[in-house]
């Protein structure tokens, strides 16, 4: 029997390499032409001062955008933290909305509260850096938050009562309760929120400029505008490098945020929210809602169901439905190499990660590169942006999919070997039953990443391929300020259904 276990697993192994396989073969395709190409013209891949330029902004915004969105979530967590009080819920749900809007419809919103002919146009401009830290802290302010929220309500009731009963005040409470509860999140986070600012791409590109300029924008100018392909290698190098590093970063500091199955038999005593913790909730709603609050006005007023709307969402519920079926038939297999290798475990989770590391725009620019002859229809472009969302969305599904996989498929793998069942099969009548809800979660998150998106329309588009986002950012481009907000509000509307869905899934999980 344990032969035949062996057998069984050995040739699943066999077929799960498949998917790591295509991954490499997608960033070799990406890389190797660019390089062909910049050592056949004669290039050097050496870094100037623009570059080093380039790398400075990117690395100061990601820096300060990570400690603005950390610094007050900490006391706003606390003050939040084991509290009840009309309107709670709401404002959490209010913290959970930046996560899933597309950032498309951020930067119009932020346009439409603080531009030049918004309601507060001399509040802010949103034209250089500071422009570029208001979005970032948009985003991750209240997904830092709501990390640190969950990691305090993880305390154990017993230490929460305890420090009732010894009388602490603020400052022993967060020496002795608080702080060992945030310790062991807060590298992860700080290089997950760096890693997500340094790529930013959509955000940048808007509100940045000639000296406002990040790697990943700086890639896309080198290719599409300036076509110095040795320059965008460099680029390209740069940043892999860097997000790869921030990726072991994370990984090396990452301890687990202790949990406990504990119930909580009484509620720990009311204390004050204290007017930092107080003063920084309000900051945080401020941020968020006002922007939304903007869109929503503004947006209801202006949507306008025209027939290149509907194109357009046709076009991004294609595009996004074939993105997430191909990242779950990579993401499954990358999963179960993780769940059963003993060595070289590492390799495939850095395979997976792929999306994290890769600058976007190299890939499609490699790939357009080496398929030039062949992309010459809208059915082309659409199968390209399909895989490239594919790719970007890789690291969340095999999250997702990961801690439900390793639990359920390793108890059933000697079962499976009595019964005779394997790949399709195994599939169809054992595993797919128990991880219904992982799947579809998975698949839902990849759908909205996907359909959001505009980084890959603009890099394989081809010409009368009109997406959501994309129909947002010509609108914008054409000074159609209305119509702009009408579809923005449409695109928000969906990508929030979906990623409420997919929560709500997570779950019941």
């Amino acid at each position: 029997m344990a032969e035949r276990v062996g057998r069984l697993m050995q040739q699943a192994a066999r077929i799960s390499f498949l998917a790591p396989a295509a991954v490499i073969a997608a960033a070799a395709a990406g890389f190797v032409p660019l390089l062909s190409f910049a050592f056949a013209e004669g290039g050097k891949l050496a870094p100037d001062a623009y570059i080093w330029r380039v790398l400075g902004f990117t690395l100061l915004q990601a820096a300060l955008s990570t400690v603005l969105s950390i610094l007050p979530a900490i006391p706003a967590a606390r003050a939040l933290a084991f509290r009840s009080f009309p309107g709670r819920g709401l404002l959490l749900a209010l913290f959970a909305v930046p996560q899933a809007l597309p950032a498309i419809v951020v930067v119009l919103a932020l346009v439409q509260l603080y531009g030049r002919s918004g309601w507060l146009p001399d509040v802010v401009n949103l034209y250089g850096l500071a422009g570029i830290l208001l979005a970032h802290v948009f985003f991750n302010l209240p997904l830092a938050l709501r990390f640190c929220l969950e990691a305090l309500e993880n305390v154990t009731p017993e230490n929460i009562r305890l420090a009732d009963q010894l009388g602490f005040d603020s400052r022993a409470r967060w020496r002795h309760v608080d702080w060992p509860a945030l310790k062991p999140l807060l590298p992860r986070l700080a290089a997950l929120i760096f890693l997500l600012c340094a790529a930013s791409f959509v955000v940048v590109l808007t509100f940045g400029g000639p000296s406002a300029t990040t790697l990943e924008v700086a890639i896309y100018q080198s290719l599409r505008l300036d076509f110095d392909v040795s320059r965008a290698v460099t680029l390209a190098l740069l940043q892999a490098v860097l997000c790869l590093v921030l990726v072991i970063f994370a990984g090396q500091l990452a301890a687990p945020v202790p949990t406990t199955a504990a119930l909580r038999l009484l509620n720990p005593a009311p204390r004050p929210m204290g007017w930092l913790g107080l003063l920084m909730v309000i900051v945080a709603t401020l941020l968020v809602l006002p922007p939304l609050a903007a869109l929503v006005v503004s947006g209801v007023q202006a949507i306008d169901l025209r027939p290149l709307l509907f194109q357009a969402l046709g076009t991004s519920v294609l595009i996004a439905t074939l993105s997430a079926a191909i990242n779950l038939l990579l993401a499954w297999p990358l999963v179960l190499l993780q769940v059963r290798l003993t060595r070289g475990r590492w390799l495939v989770t850095a395979v997976s990660l792929a999306g994290l590391i890769l600058p976007p725009a190299v890939l499609a620019t490699g790939w357009f590169v080496l398929l030039r002859g062949l992309i010459t229809t809208p059915a082309s472009s659409v199968i390209l942006i399909s895989c490239l969302n594919a790719l970007m969305a890789l690291p969340f599904s095999t999250t997702i999919l990961g801690a439900s996989m390793a639990a359920q498929l390793l108890p059933q793998d000697r079962l499976c070997a009595q019964l005779g069942l394997s790949g399709w099969q195994r599939f169809k009548l054992i595993d797919a039953p128990v991880l219904t809800r992982p799947i579809l979660q998975a698949l839902l998150v990849a759908f909205v990443l996907s359909f959001g998106d505009l980084t890959a329309i603009l890099l394989l588009g081809s010409q009368g391929l009109v997406t959501l986002p994309s129909l947002i950012s010509a609108e914008m481009g054409h000074y159609r300020s209305a119509a702009a907000q009408g579809t923005a509000l449409l695109l928000a509307l969906l990508c929030l259904a979906g990623t409420l869905a997919a929560n709500r899934i997570g779950r019941k999980t």
